[in-house]
């Protein structure tokens, strides 16, 4: 049976299914309990009944129609992944693409149930989908887990033990970062907070698993009040090494599937704090909207600020992960200049093996992207054995890549050309170059939004009259989540500032469909540059990333003396770094594609 016969079979169960419940329509998400980004293969109910693989878009269906709603980042891998199933794509943010109120409105009729489970969606969704929808005559009805009933072969709860990360990696003890959040909880006047954000978690207690790949979090909830901490998680995840540390820091723990009757049980009275944006409607039903009280606790913004053991772990982490990388492409052109065979996927197998070989070296952060030729211009493109591709020596190839050391998170895109590149090839790369540089040098006032920066990394490429559709930064964690709020720098707005300690990627980008995609990607650190009598504080960027750029790709011409200044900067800067930990061959081909560019 074909994959897209399959995907149709399983269809028609979900359909059987939604009937049997008297729903009219069911959203599937692409998140799990805790409105994660990243799922465990467990919540991967998008991905098994449609056949699309992108970490972000639900599946819509209705009795006689389905659609997958994606953004920008995934238009094309949407259509091919797709074709043939009889699921429809609908490319958000087009001007004429519908959003997912307004195709639900579309497609039925007045009186229709609409389901979707009462775990995968927040209460802040729920309340605002749940209005639009009673506006058109429709109603939003919160379900059990309906794909579970049709789900065949589906994974448990991750099972992945937990560990501690040492305080000497983290910088502060969970006992501090409790007693911070207790004192938020005072500040805002309720008596408790229940937590669900699962990086939150693991940041908070200094605790990391495998429950996610690439994201080394404990699928868990935390209750915290001024007399006590509540992990829920499941029993089986627990050493006895982490038990006693978790009771060290005044944490009790109880079962991850409990935590629906703690929340209908505690005190009438009590007022809980909870993230209406991120916890489940479900839970928020449970806990009662008496006692449930829609506070966003600033603990995002806490984590995001690094202190200075993280500052200086990731500095470790990113020369590190530089001395991978050159060892790594050094490999892919041995192997392109020998004949040998090499493919997207073998790319991503040698710089793993690279990174694996390094000090405190855990997962990748993220499923590594290599797109070759056309494949570059899909802008979160993952091979498969049925789209991997042979690499030759003419074109480009972008790398999108990642790892999670114990000290550091590392996220870093280059594009380099396999053979000689041509003028547009060139005058591309170097407009993207521009931008990402120029956002690099940016000197900015206290208070400072990201999208406020964001014209700084677009204006080059604007002034070719091209553009890209994803966001130019978003906030990397420490030894967590590859991508983090609160900050981001995009077109959007998104009141929050960048602090001194955030870090978030610089990664503007140009991609023409059919022929190749270009993106060039740092990661940047917020910090003081001075303060003004007059206008106060002013910040700037440390580049983190240490890797070179193509120089054969640079159009010299298109640059102004500051920019080759720093360029050559950074060069300088990336040699001197990564030297002492590469052997002979290996600085001498790093010095070559560190030179000077005049």
């Amino acid at each position: 049976m074909s994959k897209t016969d399959i995907i149709k079979g399983r269809i028609a169960s979900l359909r059987e299914a939604m009937a049997a419940e008297g729903l009219d329509a069911l959203i599937v998400p692409q998140v799990d309990p805790h409105g994660s980004e990243y799922v465990a293969d467990r919540w991967q109910a998008r991905k098994y009944f449609s056949g699309f693989t992108g970490s972000a878009g639900p599946l819509v269906l209705t009795k006689d129609s389905a659609w997958v709603i994606v953004d920008s980042r995934y238009w094309l891998q949407a259509a091919d992944q797709l074709s043939g199933t009889g699921i429809g794509v609908v490319e958000s943010g087009k001007p004429d693409a519908p959003s997912l109120e307004e195709l639900l409105a579309r497609s039925l009729q007045p009186g229709a149930k609409v389901g979707i489970d009462g775990l995968l969606i927040s209460q802040k969704d729920y309340e605002s989908l749940s209005a639009y929808l009673e506006g058109c005559g429709l109603s939003l009805v919160l379900t059990d887990d309906i794909p579970d009933k049709v789900w065949e072969g589906r994974s448990g709860l991750p099972g992945g033990e937990i560990f501690v990360h040492e305080l000497k990696y983290a910088g502060e003890a969970a006992q501090a970062k409790l007693d911070a959040v207790r004192s938020m909880i005072v500040k805002i006047g309720v008596d408790s907070a229940f937590i669900g954000d699962l990086a939150q978690i693991a940041w908070l207690l200094n605790i990391r698993s495998t429950d996610v790949a690439c994201n080394p979090v404990v699928i868990a909830y935390l209750y915290v009040s001024q007399s006590m901490a509540v992990l829920f998680v499941e029993e089986s995840k627990l050493t006895d090494e982490v038990r006693a540390y978790l009771a060290y820091c005044g944490v009790t723990t109880a079962p991850y599937a409990v935590v629906d009757k703690f929340l209908v049980n505690l005190p009438e009275g009590e007022k809980v704090a909870v993230d209406f944006g991120s916890i489940a409607a479900r839970l928020v039903y449970a806990l009662g909207r008496g006692r449930a009280v829609a506070s966003s606790l600033p603990i995002n913004e806490a984590k995001a600020v690094r202190n200075q053991i993280q500052i200086e772990g990731t500095r470790r982490a990113m020369e590190r992960d530089g001395a991978a990388l050159v060892k790594g492409f050094m490999e892919i052109e041995s192997r392109l200049r020998s004949g040998q065979s090499t493919t997207e996927i073998d790319v991503d197998a040698i710089l793993t093996h690279h990174r694996s070989a390094q000090d405190l070296y855990f997962d990748l952060s993220f499923e590594t992207i290599a797109g070759y030729g056309a494949h570059g211009a899909i802008v979160h493109y993952s091979a498969t054995p049925e789209t991997n591709i042979e690499l030759r020596p003419e074109g480009l190839l972008l790398v999108d890549s990642g790892a999670s050391y114990l000290d550091g998170t590392t996220d870093i895109t280059r594009t380099i050309a396999l053979g000689d590149p041509t003028d547009d090839m060139r005058r591309d790369y170097t407009a993207v170059l521009k931008g990402n540089v120029a956002l690099a040098r940016a000197v900015f006032p206290a208070g400072t939004r990201g999208a406020q920066l964001d014209v700084l990394a677009r204006m080059p490429m604007w002034t070719l009259g091209a553009n890209y559709l994803h966001g130019t930064g978003h906030g990397v964690g420490h030894f967590l989540n590859v991508h983090e709020g609160p900050q981001s720098i995009r077109m959007q707005e998104n009141p929050q500032p960048l602090l001194a300690g955030m870090v978030t990627s610089d990664e503007p980008g140009i991609y023409r469909a059919g022929r190749y995609g270009i993106r060039i990607e740092n990661l940047l650190l917020a910090r003081h540059a001075f303060d003004d009598p007059d206008y106060g504080e002013f910040l700037s960027f440390e580049t983190l990333t240490l890797y070179p750029f193509d120089r054969s790709l640079i159009n010299r011409s298109m640059l102004d003396d500051g920019e080759k200044a720093w360029i050559d900067g950074y060069h300088a800067e990336v040699y001197r770094r990564l030297r002492p930990l590469l052997t002979e061959a290996e600085a001498s081909w790093l010095e070559a594609k560190c030179a000077p560019l005049d």
